[in-house]
């Protein structure tokens, strides 16, 4: 197993912890200090503002959980599809993401992409 899947593994792992804690300790083991985060929905830098982020998206879909499709990896980039819904049911949001390193091998960017999300 390439080192950038299981890093995209431990990153999926921290948006499915619920212990903030325990997320925050995943976040700062895999996330540079100075990382962006990119999607549709919002635009951030830094690891609070990351975990913020992971908190409020638990909030808005409780009980859902992030599952990781293949992930697709050269040099320091990797590119991944991921569904959100309840374990083991029909996924409700499905996205895809781009993922680089920065030089000590920690997410320096990711930039997210929605390609199904729930109808109002």
């Amino acid at each position: 197993m390439s080192d950038l899947q299981q890093l995209v593994e431990r990153y999926i792992a921290a948006w499915n912890e619920t212990d903030q804690p325990a997320r925050r300790k995943l976040i700062d083991e895999v996330w540079a200090e100075d990382g962006r985060y990119t999607d549709p929905l919002v635009d951030i830098t830094g690891r609070d503002a990351l975990d913020a982020t992971i908190g409020a998206v638990q909030g808005q879909f409780p009980g859902l959980v992030f599952a990781l499709g293949p992930v697709d990896a050269h040099h320091h980039i990797a590119r991944f599809t991921w569904l959100l819904g309840p374990a083991g049911g029909e996924e409700l949001v499905i996205g895809f993401d781009v993922l680089t390193t920065d030089g000590e091998g920690r997410i320096g960017a990711v930039l997210g992409f929605l390609d199904k999300v729930p109808s109002a």
